[in-house]
């Protein structure tokens, strides 16, 4: 772990689901990844400037594949800032965690600017949905009851409560109730962030502010019935965060990215 001071909010940005593969042509539903996650980088640049953190929630990959990961990770050389990355549905822990190691982005946990980030791991190898095994489950224990005085953000891919979309119900966190035994022990959680369902959604629960992010490539319907997308910009998260916990937090979009996207899909 490293702890850095501050005098300023701690900038920090999420990206998250690239879907990136090792094709430099790969697409996902008419969408080339690799094109809409520069849109996305060059976006983050030109409003916000550079990012103190960059979080990296998971489906970092379409394919799996460790030159998918070595082109994220280049990508990311834009920021000059530190990168944590966590795997999601779609990605192989090892191959991620291997190439994240070249890039310094492997650290599980982190204090910077007056905050503690926990980074979990919730994929499980050949399923679409998530799962916190009883060793994550500890490590999570362990790290909250190491900094009980500053607050803290939890990231993870899966989404840890029901989010308003029926088909979306059997791919969350199956055990979020054991996740939830445990954040409710420790009162400075103040932000439980994810990926998985690509778009922007804000909760709140037992005062912990649940946020999930846009993909930087394509976008899931909100509240649909089964599987459906929507021409919405590629997307990320910024935050700006206070050590006294307060944070202001915006989606932004590369509104200016063109795309034709297959909206007739019935899955990804």
């Amino acid at each position: 772990m490293t702890q850095t001071q501050s005098h300023h909010p701690l900038r920090v940005l999420q990206l998250t689901d690239p879907h990136l593969m090792a094709s430099a042509d790969g697409s996902l539903l008419g969408v080339n990844t690799r094109d809409s996650l520069s849109a996305v980088i060059d976006e983050v640049l030109a409003v916000h400037g550079q990012p103190d953190l960059l979080l990296a929630t998971g489906d970092i990959t379409q394919d799996a594949s460790a030159e998918a990961y070595r082109v994220f990770g280049e990508k990311l050389q834009a920021f000059h800032c530190p990168s944590l990355w966590i795997a999601g549905n779609h990605d192989h822990a090892g191959v991620l965690n291997q190439i994240a190691a070249e890039y310094q982005a492997n650290q599980r946990q982190r204090v910077q600017g007056g905050w503690h980030f926990i980074m979990l791991d919730s994929s499980v190898p050949g399923k679409v949905y998530g799962e916190l095994p009883e060793s994550e489950l500890a490590f999570l224990d362990k790290a909250l009851c190491a900094h009980p005085e500053l607050p803290t953000m939890i990231c993870l891919h899966h989404h840890p409560v029901s989010v308003g979309a029926d088909w979306m119900e059997e791919i969350g966190l199956k055990n979020r109730e054991a996740f939830w035994q445990v954040l409710d022990k420790h009162p400075q959680v103040e932000i439980v962030l994810w990926g998985h369902i690509h778009q922007d959604l804000k909760q709140q629960r037992n005062g912990v502010r649940l946020i999930a992010t846009p993909s930087t490539c394509i976008q899931f319907a909100a509240g649909a019935t089964d599987f459906a997308v929507e021409s919405l910009a590629p997307g990320y998260r910024w935050f700006e965060l206070q050590p006294s916990g307060n944070f202001s937090t915006e989606v932004g979009r590369a509104t200016q990215f063109r795309f034709e996207l297959d909206e007739k899909s019935g899955g990804y």
